[in-house]
């Protein structure tokens, strides 16, 4: 028993003078910086999908569906950005009665992004609401 008492003591104390003689971690690299916007709108896909959004936002469903594939079929380089291009051509199927395609558009955007949802408001809409929820459904 002393023994072990004394070998406890022994490896505290080692493990105590130790630490004082550990180096630190070298520091992680910085990390290299982000795109800035205006590099982004140099692409031809991260151009469209700004387009397809601002022509949501303007009330214009058809011409926003079509730059919001084109940015889509043109390799959108944000699985987020994928996400949000197939979440705007779902709203845009289901307002239109295509619910089918709404429904593969939403399944489109989990597939390119496993972490989206739609906010709360937005899951709570009318039209597509059900047709999200569906698709979420365990």
């Amino acid at each position: 028993m002393r023994l072990h008492t004394w070998l406890l003591a022994a490896a505290v104390a080692a493990a105590t003078a130790l630490s004082g003689c550990a180096t630190a971690p070298p520091a992680a690299p910085a990390p290299a910086p982000a795109s800035g916007l205006a590099e982004l709108m140099e692409r031809a896909p991260e151009r469209a999908l700004i387009e397809g959004i601002r022509l949501y936002d303007e009330g214009q469903y058809a011409s926003a569906e079509v730059s919001l594939k084109r940015a889509l079929d043109a390799g959108l380089a944000s699985t987020r950005d994928r996400a949000t291009a197939h979440k705007l051509i779902a709203f845009i199927a289901c307002t239109s009665a295509r619910e089918a395609e709404c429904e593969a558009s939403f399944r489109a955007a989990r597939g390119a992004d496993p972490a989206f949802e739609l906010a709360r408001a937005e899951a709570g809409h009318p039209m597509w609401g059900p047709v999200y929820r569906r698709v979420t459904a365990p």
